[in-house]
């Protein structure tokens, strides 16, 4: 989704920004030095972060563990988490990771009207874009599933997950990677750390500076079709800091059947993907998992209801790029278009 400007290739440190690889070569300044960048696997994706430490610390270990603890929670690729069991209907307590991501859930689910809607796993099962092998889409098997989606039908009782039908199951992927990302962060900031950067999945919560002593350098991916590779292709970039960014699109999550394309985006209330001009949206909000799940939520109701939406909450920003006549357009809230690099 996001891509820091590429200079420096390791194994697996994907993204770096153009000040950093500065710093590193020809800075003899010590503070540069006591940037460490990490990087890992988490939640079935990746993870990269960068951090200033005056105490030269290594902290992967820890946020190793930190993340194995969360995924145990909020993983719907771990078939032993605190999710899946929930989705299986096997008794079992929630933890504080699990509560956290369902209130904030429910709090969106009723703001966008049901457009953003974690009980909408059976749908994206019956696409294809699950973990079930896809259905042969009817307006009857629409209709059926439609039937045990929605969170009204399901909600927490202490510790307790409870269901007004068991065929209901969920899946926090459209937020779990941001909220992945406020962890760690906070968690930084709990070892006395000002400085960092945290991607998880391409979510992104940064505070502080780079090794320049500058914002944090940001790309957003150009979305188009076969633009498979973060980074390679890039829309804009911003200069972030004190900030969490998450992008959602459906150029990378698609598929072509009788020559119709459907893409990952499904609308959680008329059951079918979505089809309108919006391809990409990046929501810039103060903490990860508000951007990621709104980020959800701008992509299925298209451009104009996002507009509409970010005039009633002032505390998120966007960047849409969309298609309009043929060619692709973009459009950005006033606090972005101070951001961007120009």
């Amino acid at each position: 989704m996001f891509a820091l400007i590429l200079l420096i290739m390791k194994r697996f440190v994907t993204y770096l920004c153009l000040p950093i690889v500065i710093s590193v070569l020809f800075s003899c300044n010590f503070a540069a030095q006591q940037y460490k960048t990490i990087d890992g696997f988490a939640l079935g994706t990746t993870y990269h972060i960068i951090y200033r430490d005056g105490q030269n610390r290594n902290f992967q270990p820890a946020i190793d563990s930190l993340l194995a603890v969360f995924c145990k929670s909020l993983s719907i690729y771990d078939s032993t988490s605190i999710i899946a069991k929930v989705n299986r209907n096997e008794p079992v307590e929630v933890d504080d990771f699990f509560v956290t991501v369902f209130n904030c859930s429910r709090e969106i689910y009723e703001v966008s009207n049901g457009a953003f809607d974690i009980s909408a796993a059976p749908l994206f099962d019956a696409w294809g874009f699950g973990f079930k092998h896809k259905e042969k889409i009817t307006p009857q098997v629409i209709d059926s599933l439609k039937k045990i989606i929605g969170m009204d039908k399901i909600w927490l009782e202490g510790r307790r997950v409870v269901k007004a039908d068991p065929r209901i199951s969920l899946s926090m992927n459209a937020v779990a990677k941001g909220y992945s990302s406020d962890v760690v962060a906070e968690w930084l900031e709990a070892k006395g750390v000002t400085d960092y950067l945290v991607e998880i999945g391409g979510e992104i919560r940064c505070a502080g500076k780079n090794r320049q002593g500058k914002p944090w350098s940001v790309g957003i991916d150009r979305p188009e079709d076969g633009n498979m590779t973060p980074g390679e292709n890039m829309q804009a970039i911003v200069q972030l800091t004190d900030r969490s960014m998450a992008t959602s699109g459906n150029y990378r999550k698609y598929y072509i059947e009788d020559g119709q394309k459907y893409a990952h985006t499904i609308d959680p209330k008329t059951g079918y993907p979505v089809t309108h001009s919006l391809l990409s949206v990046t929501v810039f909000a103060d903490d990860c998992m508000t951007a990621d799940a709104y980020a959800t939520v701008f992509m299925v109701i298209g451009v104009e209801a996002t507009k509409k939406l970010l005039n009633e909450h002032p505390e998120l920003d966007a960047y849409l790029i969309y298609e309009e006549n043929g060619t692709m357009q973009s459009w950005c809230t006033p606090a972005v278009q101070k951001m961007l690099r120009k």
